[in-house]
């Protein structure tokens, strides 16, 4: 089958590889479509980082380099092996894409299994990869979908459920959501999620963002009710409007930018809470000071932890709608040369770019 193999930086190659094994307790599932991650750009250009090298085995996989890229897709299971008894041949499932101890309690009691010694993930760490045909993934780790959802637009589910626990690590729940004000810096492919998981639970979100496009995408999809750009108008001043002087009850900080993370500090009100969903590569320089006299919460966020339940649900329901997110469709031989190139260097044209590993679907 054809696979997309990651062999260090600037290395990734469209091979002919030999499908996985089917074993107890896991299923073969058809890809229909993978999205290309930040994170798969990070390791082209900077890698390897998740990724295993060719002469150091990643700890829990024990695979090195080269391993199959992929992490956020979706499909239709072809197999079922031995011991699954409540997934079938025919279903369109998602995967939730870790790779983590198997004396790690993984049930839905804990919700700190993602934060576990070595944790990493399915496509960038081995076990196969979303860009490719097919892959046999673990029961624990699939999540059937109603079969009335679009394919495609179910590939996002698993960026959506970035989101989806970041939203509940501000504390934000669709109980409480009514008549809070979020305010996202950067509406690049998470912070556009954040948003649409925000705005489903009725809070009122502000964007800011650089790119017109951007900006325009957030109104357009209507996952955010104002967007502005910090180069010309004063995001601070913007969000007191909309909030009678108050600021914003939560934000969510998207960018790994210093200005960014200090505008949130500046605009979320007194014991507001501050999300930081972007990997930070370097270390962050801000006011100790003003965040100790505004009581803010500054809270990370990594992955999801028992979210991608909760996050079908909000999508099967109708309160969130994916396809405005999905701005290109391609080929596995078009991984590199169109959909990498276009998020590398006009990254503001693109949100998601779907892969199609075995062409089908493809205008």
């Amino acid at each position: 089958m054809k696979a997309a193999r990651y062999y260090g930086n600037h290395d990734i190659r469209i091979e002919d590889i030999d499908q996985q094994t089917l074993e107890p307790g896991t299923v073969r599932i058809d890809v229909a479509w993978c999205g290309i991650c930040g994170t798969d750009l990070h390791e082209y250009l900077d890698g390897p980082i998740f990724c295993p090298t060719c002469e150091t085995p990643h700890p829990i996989s024990g695979e090195t380099a080269p391993v199959t890229l992929g992490h956020e897709f979706s499909g239709v299971i072809s197999e079922v092996g031995e011991g699954v008894t409540d997934l079938s041949v025919g279903d369109h499932v998602v995967v939730e894409p870790y790779i983590i101890r198997d004396d790690v309690d993984t049930s839905t009691d804990n919700d700190t299994y993602h934060l576990s010694e070595d944790m990493n993930f399915i496509g960038l760490a081995g076990r196969g990869g979303g860009l490719s045909e097919n892959i046999v993934v673990r029961r624990r780790w699939v999540h059937r979908i109603d079969n009335s959802l679009p394919l495609d637009e179910a590939a996002l589910i698993e960026p959506l459920s970035v989101g989806y626990h970041a939203v509940k690590r501000s504390g934000i729940t669709e109980e409480n959501g009514a008549g809070k004000v979020a305010l996202i810096g950067g509406a690049g492919p998470i912070g556009l999620l954040t948003a649409a998981v925000l705005n489903a639970m009725g809070v009122t979100v502000v964007m800011s963002e650089l790119s017109p496009l951007r900006r325009q995408k957030a109104l357009d999809s209507g996952v955010a009710a104002h967007a502005f750009s910090p180069a010309e108008t004063d995001i601070v001043d913007e969000v007191n409007k909309l909030t009678d002087g108050k600021g914003a009850d939560v934000a969510f900080e998207c960018t790994s930018v210093q200005v960014v993370l200090d505008t949130l500090m500046d605009a979320v009100r007194p014991t507001g809470v501050i999300v930081v969903v972007s990997i930070w590569g370097h270390k962050s320089d801000f006011n100790m000071h003003k965040l100790v006299m505004k009581e803010i919460d500054l809270r990370g966020t990594i992955g999801y932890v028992n979210s991608h339940p909760d996050t079908i649900k909000l999508v099967e329901s109708g309160k969130i709608d994916l396809k405005p997110f999905i701005t290109g469709k391609i080929g596995l031989d078009g991984l590199v040369d169109e959909g990498f190139d276009t998020l590398i260097n006009r990254n503001e044209t693109a949100v998601k770019i779907l892969v199609s590993p075995s062409g089908e679907g493809l205008e």
